[in-house]
């Protein structure tokens, strides 16, 4: 059985720090300018026994110096430290803040040759009730790289969302989707399309691992050649350049006349600011036409702010979803104080000053929901089945399983990176958050209580690629199609392997198997909130 992954070049934004004990800001929490007087001694480590992390943060091996363009040209805060420092900054830091502080075995970082080496065994070593580790989501990346990303939405690649169907020979990467307005797009690069060579290497067999790794994981400006297969077997042989381009999270919005019912149908690829616009527009056209129901298309969304995602909340079930708990954050047993409840969110946005407005979201007050899903699924898009299913708004889950994210990040910048070490879990209304290996649709019709089970109604459809999204004939679609016209699954559906997540590497370009790069701010779930105003 093959198994599929679905990853893409992209990123979302932010949790901060300050965030978990309410309010907070576009900073990451770390700014600590203190003195500019140096440590050139490395600290001495103990076992089990922690500082607080404030006593090694900012202290660099190798200091950053001049200013930082994000923070209004501010001095750096680094000062002189040494490698020991940063380890030591990130093992009181994981003590303080990890979910699961208690399960990581205190090695003596010394042992380790560098400070990410390091970091990636900060974790839990734990498993998932179905044999996965406990915690798939530890990450780092450049401070630089975050910002970008962090501020207008904007990502380094090609503008590929790529299927993962082998990563060893004979391997398949076919095109899940193209980003508009990128270097794919330009190319003439469309969905269904499969990789066949890589700057003259056969991506299919090939031994050359570190050669395919470098094309599918590009630096910026970065130039390789490829060669497509489409679906009618035709070759192309395209030059794609990775450059910085800024991603379009809402598209193909529209209303289906189907079986005499509208239908409302929007793709949503990302929880960021940049989304806001787009979603107003989309629920202001579904309300003005007064849809009978609605199709959210979620499959590559692998999450954002938890706070757009209770905005989405409200705009799907309206009123009556006012000043009810849309997810619960549960922090570990040092922090109960901070734990906070986020309420289903009736209000604008103004991203510029991040603060609400007294201005309303449009919303359709429906009392059920479509939504189409895959493994690309994750973390603040699992956040609104659970959440609708916590205050009993009905969700049919049409594709495959979710990815399994009950949890979010509290991103920490240290030196010049930040780090992304899992902070909190997320429970709904009804305090339900077993769902670590995923969301999957039941095949069957809703009964009895709803919100209690990783079960959910709906039906397992494989995503084909033969079609373009938004179009009526692509197999999740109809399929929902299918099930709000008959209240049935289709008869004939393509069947659904169970999908497991691809190994990602922190941008190694060796190894036996192909990888691409993780995107740590894309698979999130950010606890951020705007202020009120004043």
């Amino acid at each position: 059985m093959q198994r599929i992954t679905l990853v893409f070049a992209s990123t979302v934004i932010s949790l901060v720090l300050a965030a978990c004990g309410g309010g907070g800001s576009d900073s990451l929490g770390t700014d600590n300018p203190g003195n500019n007087t140096g440590q050139t001694e490395p600290p001495i480590w103990t076992f089990n026994q922690f500082s607080p992390s404030s006593q090694f943060l900012n202290y660099c091996a190798t200091p950053r110096t001049g200013t930082d363009q994000f923070n209004n040209n501010q001095p750096y805060p680094d000062k002189v430290g040494t490698a020991m420092h940063e380890k030591m900054w990130l093992r009181s830091f994981t003590n303080e803040t990890y979910l699961w502080y208690d399960e990581v075995i205190d090695n003596d970082p010394a042992q380790f040759d560098t400070v990410t080496d390091y970091f990636d065994q900060l974790k839990t070593n734990q498993k998932t009730p179905s044999g996965n580790d406990k915690d798939q989501f530890h990450f780092y990346e450049s401070y630089d790289s975050f910002q970008k990303q962090a501020q207008a939405g904007f990502t380094t690649g090609y503008g590929i969302r790529w299927a993962v169907i082998s990563t060893l020979p004979p391997r398949n990467f076919t095109v899940a989707a193209v980003e508009p307005n990128s270097p794919a797009a330009a190319a003439g690069i469309q969905r269904g399309d499969k990789v066949l060579s890589i700057d003259g290497v056969d991506f299919i067999s090939s031994s050359d691992s570190a050669t395919l790794n470098v094309g599918l994981s590009p630096a910026q400006s970065e130039q390789h050649e490829f060669v497509f297969e489409d679906q009618a077997g035709n070759q192309k042989s395209v030059t794609l350049t990775s450059v910085d381009f800024k991603t379009s999270p809402i598209q193909n919005a529209q209303i289906i006349n189907y079986a005499g019912k509208q239908v409302g149908y929007v793709q949503f690829n990302q929880f960021i600011p940049t989304a806001q616009d787009g979603l107003i527009e989309a629920f202001n056209l579904f309300k003005t036409r007064q849809i009978d129901d609605l199709i959210l298309d979620m499959r590559y969304n692998g999450g954002g702010r938890v706070i757009m995602a209770a905005q989405l909340g409200y705009m799907i079930a309206g009123n009556n979803s006012l000043n009810k708990t849309f997810t619960f954050s549960t922090l570990n047993d040092k922090r109960t104080a901070e734990e906070e409840r986020t309420e289903f969110e009736s209000r604008v946005i103004n991203w510029a000053e991040n603060t609400f407005t007294s201005t309303n979201l449009p919303t359709v007050s429906l009392p059920r929901v479509y939504i189409l899903s895959s493994r690309g699924t994750a973390s603040a898009s699992e956040n609104v089945i659970n959440g609708l299913r916590g205050i009993d708004v009905e969700v049919l889950l049409i594709g495959t399983t979710t990815r399994g994210k009950p949890y979010g990040f509290v991103p920490a910048q240290n030196c010049g990176t930040v780090y992304y070490t899992i902070q909190f879990g997320s429970e709904n209304a009804k305090g339900f958050d077993d769902y670590a290996d995923g969301f999957t649709p039941s095949g069957a019709s809703s009964n009895g209580e709803i919100g209690l089970s990783s079960q959910v109604p709906g039906c397992i459809v494989a995503d084909d690629f033969s079609e373009s999204l938004g179009s009526q004939n692509e197999d999740l679609l109809a399929a929902a199609l299918s099930h709000i016209d008959t209240g049935k699954c289709p008869e004939t559906i393509q069947s659904a392997p169970r999908l497991a997540p691809t190994q990602y590497g922190q941008g190694d370009r060796s190894g036996n198997a192909v990888t691409l790069p993780h995107y740590p701010l894309r698979d999130n779930a950010i606890l951020l909130k705007p202020k009120e105003s004043q």
